[in-house]
């Protein structure tokens, strides 16, 4: 049995469980006032199709694929990984200031766009998220180049920050620009998501290299048998639908879990915009451990 997938966090000193009441001692509330999904997967697909919106965002820059590039035939050894897990370096060098402003993505399909560039201390404070003790990758340098990224119009070429790894021959890349700015959403979210509870879809993962399919995070309690994603398919939009499967006493509170789904497609997703059907909006992108774009 599919249940719409709502998830709720759970506070300081507090244990919930799969149909627990709510800390007002109300019981939680019930989900029939949400559309059936294929209903709403269909609502969101008519919405954005042949939209400004839609156009906004062909012509816009937004990733699909890994921001951040490991140095050739990482890790070294399991405290390497351990550090970057953690996201533990510490710099033992100086970050290059530049007098460019800005850098340009160039799309292999034709077409490019000037955005702002990161600095080299921005982006590495994107990547080196702790500077603890323990296992930990030391950064000696950086210089400003290019990498490859899978796009939302396709394969780009991309500023980036190469960052010199002590003890590696090849850098770690971060690139060096933010996301456009997400046009107006041209339909509401299914309902309003209290501040105590979660979206149903975390984040888009990846988009296969040949566009056949994308991995999202999806968010799911201890007490199910994990999160399902459906797919509708439009000339627009691929929209994705997330539940959960394998409870029947209503959404599960405990042991907040996140795992990752394939969803195939019946044709490259191209420059279709990958949609979530809740919220409305475009599935954001960003790695678990790493930063995420601002979808506001």
């Amino acid at each position: 049995m599919l249940v719409a997938l709502a998830l709720f966090t759970v506070g300081a000193g507090a244990v919930a469980g799969c149909g627990s009441e709510k800390a007002d001692g109300r019981g939680a509330q019930p989900r029939d006032a949400d559309p059936e999904p294929e209903a709403r997967a269909r609502q969101v697909a008519d919405a954005w199709d042949g939209s400004e919106a839609t156009e906004v965002w062909r012509k816009g820059y937004y990733p699909m694929g890994e921001v951040i590039q490991l140095p050739e035939n990482a890790f070294r050894n399991g405290a390497d990984k351990r550090a970057y897990s953690a996201r533990n370096f510490v710099l033992r060098g100086k970050l290059p200031s530049t007098a460019q402003k800005d850098g340009q993505v160039k799309w292999e399909s034709g077409g490019s766009l000037v955005l702002p560039l990161m600095g080299a201390r921005e982006a590495y404070e994107t990547v080196a998220r702790n500077s603890a003790d323990g296992p930990h990758l030391t950064v000696t340098g950086a210089e400003l180049g290019e990498m490859a990224l899978a796009t939302s119009r396709g394969p780009a070429t991309v500023p980036a920050w190469l960052f010199t790894l002590e003890g590696y021959d090849t850098p770690l890349k971060r690139v060096a620009l933010s996301p456009s700015q997400l046009p107006e959403p041209p339909i509401g979210p299914a309902r309003e998501v209290p501040t105590d509870e979660l979206a149903p879809l975390d984040r888009l993962v990846e988009a296969a290299g040949d566009g056949q399919s994308v991995t999202v995070a999806a968010t799911h309690g201890s007490c199910d048998d994990g999160p399902a994603v459906d797919v509708l398919e439009t000339g627009g939009s691929v929209v994705l639908s997330a539940s959960v499967v394998g409870t029947k006493e209503g959404p599960c509170a405990s042991g907040l879990r996140v795992k990752e789904v394939q969803v195939k497609l019946d044709r490259p997703i191209g420059d279709r915009v990958l949609l979530d059907a809740f919220t409305g909006r475009p599935v954001p992108y960003g790695d678990q451990d790493g930063p995420s774009p601002s979808w506001s």
